[in-house]
């Protein structure tokens, strides 16, 4: 039977491993959100973990007068932690949505974060040695061992629980709560002798207005969220959804043109608008399906709109589109408006729908396409880097059939020079030798596209039977889409490549002030 000095020692390294936990939450959590808003993955976890390692250490030494008294210090930490870990996706969001501040909030939030969860282990420790006195090295090794795990738990239950049962916001209170009793159990079970009158009002007092808070918050979540994503665009909000992924969001409006604007954003970044999107996509697909196309592969394009273009070709015997959120598919299969505008694309029988990473799907296909359309989203990050490689174009160069052609949506040549003819190099760095060309999409600005072939610089052209039916693009706009103004020529740029992925960083400030 466990003597009660050992059943206190379990029950510190227990409260030990759950803060730990918690604390490894709030960083994932803070990373996670910068990723969605922002984007660059990479930057987010450098600034949230540099500045929280810095900051704990800052509240180790913080911790050393508080000392005196450990158990009320401990539970303070842990109440401060539970509020500002708890409220800090939220007030992070609404600082994004409302006062267009981001960076600093996050440096300040991730601060103060770690500052508090460097406090814990001195506070823990002396508690520890107050149980029953050991060697410093074997308190040190309990501690820690606690401490790690707790970290394990909490790594796993971020990404695999908390965010796609609770959210961003609610996971983060959820946390908040759970951080808040275990430190509270622990003083007034075990320590509850050496508080005073005056420090058990002061942290029952404490407790009540943190309960309140992280309640109110969970409450109306719903809410705070709605009315912070509206604040982020001017169109009403007719859809919103948070997926494994990413922010997915559909808005609709009256447009000048006398027909409804439907749009759709992803993580904020626009990816299509109902009133000019087929400029887009003709010029995206049709160019290529002059020639073999009985065999089509799209790599993105969830929404189903590159798909529709395809499926005009009536001798089009197979497309296989390959989209990483089901979400994203699922809503082109489903949702009306949007189904209406693919023309109900994602559920022909010649199409099939793969959810998955293109990447890692590309690298394990043996099979070769007559015609493979990359419709990507722009690489402002270091995910989607990978997918405008040398390595990645090179997969694809070798499921490409040898008569077939591949065309990359390469972002806008006036906005975003160094990026548009980065993929040309890197088309080139992979074996092709593209032909470039770009058109006029009002909602985008200029867009620009590669085309390539196995045999060299393919010969854009457009097949006569689908040519009639086309709203913007000719024979004779395709042509001089190929010609680019003085300022906008060639510019001879390094390839992205998995190790150098330079595209990011041209991506990030090219668009900065868009």
């Amino acid at each position: 039977m466990l003597t009660s000095t050992r059943r206190t020692r379990i029950l510190l390294l227990g409260v030990t491993f759950v803060v730990a936990a918690c604390g490894l939450v709030y960083e994932l959590a803070l990373i996670s959100l910068g990723a969605y808003l922002i984007g660059n993955t990479a930057a987010q976890a450098s600034i949230v973990l540099s500045v929280m390692v810095f900051a704990m250490g800052v509240g180790a030494l913080a911790a050393k007068p508080l000392q005196k008294w450990p158990a009320l210090s401990f539970a303070m930490v842990e109440l401060a932690l539970a509020l500002v870990g708890g409220l800090s996706v939220v007030a992070l969001y609404a600082s994004f949505a409302w006062l267009h501040l981001y960076t600093f909030p996050l440096v300040a939030i991730a601060f103060f974060i770690g500052f508090l969860v460097g406090a814990e282990i001195p506070l823990l420790m002396e508690l520890l040695q107050r149980i029953r006195k050991q060697a410093a090295g074997s308190a040190v090794a309990d501690l820690n061992a606690a401490d790690y795990l707790g970290g394990l738990i909490g790594g796993l239950a971020f990404p695999f629980l908390l965010l796609p049962f609770f959210g961003q916001i609610r996971g983060a209170v959820i946390v908040g709560a759970v951080n808040a009793v275990a430190g509270l159990i622990l003083v007034v079970v075990v320590f509850r002798s050496e508080l005073g009158k005056v420090a058990k009002r002061v942290l029952y007092s404490f407790s009540v207005l943190i309960a309140l808070s992280l309640s109110v918050v969970f409450a109306f979540t719903a809410q705070i969220e709605a009315s912070a994503r509206q604040a982020f665009f001017a169109a009403p909000i007719v859809y919103s959804e948070t997926s494994q992924y990413q922010d997915i969001i559909l808005t609709e409006e009256a447009s000048p043109f006398g027909e409804r604007d439907f749009r759709m954003f992803l993580n904020g970044d626009l990816q299509f608008s109902s009133v000019d999107e087929y400029r887009y996509h003709e010029a995206l697909v049709h160019p290529v399906m002059d020639g073999p196309r009985s065999n089509v592969l799209v790599l993105g394009g969830g929404d189903g709109l590159a798909v529709r273009e395809i499926l005009e070709y009536p001798d089009v015997e197979k497309v296989t589109l390959v989209d990483l959120d089901p979400a994203v598919t699922e809503l082109g299969k489903t949702y009306p408006r949007l189904v209406d505008l693919n023309e109900d694309a994602l559920n022909d029988p010649r199409v099939n729908v793969v959810n998955g990473d293109a990447f890692t799907w590309l690298r394990d296909q043996t099979d070769v396409w007559d015609a493979i359309i990359v419709d990507m989203p722009d690489p402002d990050s270091t995910e989607l880097a990978k997918l405008y490689s040398v390595e990645f174009y090179g997969m694809a160069g070798q499921a490409l059939s040898p008569d077939g052609r591949m065309v990359v949506q390469s972002s806008s040549p006036y906005f975003a020079p160094k990026s548009y003819w980065t993929v040309a190099s890197t088309l080139e760095e992979a074996g092709f030798a593209p032909a470039s060309y770009w058109v006029s999409v009002p909602t985008f600005g200029d867009w620009g596209y590669h085309a390539v072939a196995p045999g060299g610089k393919p010969d854009l052209s457009l097949e006569d039977s689908v040519e009639d039916s086309m709203r913007s693009l000719s024979e004779e706009s395709l042509r001089a889409a190929q010609t680019f103004p003085v300022d906008r020529q060639r510019q001879e740029l390094p390839p992205n490549t998995l190790m150098n992925p330079v595209i990011v960083e041209y991506s990030r400030t090219e668009w900065k002030h868009y």
